[in-house]
């Protein structure tokens, strides 16, 4: 049975109620959607484990190897808005099917790379693949599946996929690399690519705007430069500091192109972000409390890989195995969370896993220098189960009562919001553990402060949330 993609017209009363089950049909249509989010959630992490090992063999130095992380978040990060927009306009399907062939095509060039020219290009290629594929595929599930229980569910099971591949990327990364080689970690995203390309095409419903507005160009020039700017500065000041003079002057110009593209998006007819959309209370704050639970758990998870190897002295492998008991309650959170937003509301489910997550990373404050691996695998798994609830229900309270004709906007929003919390948080706050001459004591000013910033972010969530900012957000 096919799905129903219709909505109905804003302003006049919803049919009945989409059943929560989803049809045989509908479960492969996600389960597409949900293997290529996978698949870009584990390309951030399955790599990172290998990076010295890469180095040695291609001849990449200790600094170049921050552009192994670079080159793919410039590209992912940057492209995200004009991409969710393109694929608005000319066909979300077609976009999607487009990312994964390059995001395929990518990951074989960076398996096969010769030298670290070749590898780069691949990682960027793979970030652009990925820049198409994370907005046009949140688009496509917003839109075949009904506001509701099912799209709540199809929400619930994306959210978790993609908490759960950051997490078994690292273990999976360890275990590939001692094994087959850092080579084996990018193969097997061609793997991924080979099994999801091939069913998508016959799966997946067409959509797209029913108007065919004019592409804001001046829009989407300067949001891609401002991403792009900002995320290579704060991606350098994680290696160097931000007392460089490159990392000032592209932090300035990046900051400088986002305040010219919100003037011209006040001005344009066909804006690439429509402005009263982010005056949505649930489309502003969702995506805030979304901000800091991505770049605040990023840093967490970031710092926790410090302490346990080089203050504890895990080998990578039991650090990963650390992380995978975070990735097995994530996935039992991911069942709860959507039974938990059916009875409570999007809304609370969020303020409510922004606090729970701040309270729990507070709870890492309690490791040790001589011991605490235990501790910390306690405090983090719980931690990103609040986590993945803030990640789900802040997806539903940032789309909720968006017109599907505005669902690539305020998808690529949410999206956007993903991509630059994970790149932002490390540059940020990592610094502070890094620079000291004391590890231990950076690593604890870093849980401090991410765990207020986390707090004060549930605070102001659920204050900003209080006025009415749409159905399903109450």
């Amino acid at each position: 049975m096919a799905i129903d993609t219709s909505a109905p017209a804003r302003g006049t009363a919803p049919g009945p109620a989409a059943p929560a089950r989803l049809t045989g049909r509908a479960r492969l249509i996600l389960f597409v959607l949900c293997a290529a989010q996978f698949m870009v959630a584990l390309d951030f992490s399955v790599l990172n484990v290998a990076l010295p090992e890469l180095g040695r063999d291609l001849g990449l130095s200790r600094s170049g190897l921050q552009w192994a992380v670079t080159a793919f978040a410039l590209p992912s990060g940057g492209f995200l808005l004009l991409f969710g927009r393109i694929g608005d306009l000319f066909g979300r399907k077609r976009l999607f099917l487009t990312g994964l062939a390059v995001f395929g095509a990518a990951s074989l060039l960076a398996t096969l790379a010769w030298d670290p020219a070749s590898f780069l290009a691949g990682r960027a290629l793979q970030g652009l693949g990925a820049a198409m594929i994370v907005p046009t595929g949140m688009s496509l599930l917003t839109t075949t599946f009904p506001e509701g229980p099912q799209r709540d569910r199809a929400l619930g099971i994306s959210g978790t996929l993609l908490s759960l591949g950051f997490t078994v990327g690292m273990v999976l990364g360890g275990v590939m690399t001692d094994v087959l080689g850092w080579r084996s970690t990018m193969g097997l995203l061609t793997l991924f690519t080979l099994v999801v390309l091939p069913l998508a095409p016959r799966l997946l419903p067409e959509s797209r705007t029913p108007d065919r507005p004019r592409l804001d160009v001046p829009g989407a020039v300067t949001v891609t430069g401002g991403l792009l700017a900002l995320i290579y500065a704060l991606s350098t000041a994680a290696e160097r500091g931000f007392g460089g003079a490159d990392v000032l002057v592209t932090l300035v110009v990046g900051l400088a192109l986002l305040a010219v593209f919100v003037r011209v998006e006040s001005r344009h007819p066909a804006p690439l972000v429509s402005l009263p959309m982010l005056r949505r209370r649930t489309v502003a704050f969702g995506n805030l409390g979304g901000l800091v639970t991505f770049s605040m758990m990023s840093t967490i998870v970031f710092v926790l890989t410090l302490y346990l190897q080089e203050v504890l002295g895990l080998s990578a492998f039991a650090t990963g195995l650390v992380f995978g008991v975070q990735g097995v309650l994530s996935v039992f959170a991911g069942t709860v969370v959507p039974k938990v937003v059916g009875r409570f509301g999007a809304r609370r489910t969020l303020v409510v896993s922004l606090l729970a997550q701040g309270l729990l990373t507070a709870g890492l404050l309690g490791v040790g220098r001589g011991g605490g691996a235990l501790l910390a695998a306690v405090a983090v798994s719980l931690a990103s189960m609040a986590h993945l609830g803030a990640i789900i229900s802040y997806g539903l309270t940032a789309t909720s009562g968006v017109p599907d004709g505005e669902q690539g906007l305020a998808t690529g929003l949410v999206t956007t919001t993903q991509q630059v919390g994970i790149t932002i948080g490390i540059p940020l706050l990592g610094v502070l553990a890094t620079t000291g001459g004391d590890l231990f004591g950076g690593v604890r000013t870093v849980v401090a402060v991410d765990a207020a910033v986390v707090l004060a972010a549930g605070v102001l969530v659920g204050l900003g949330l209080r006025s009415r900012g749409g159905a399903r957000a109450e």
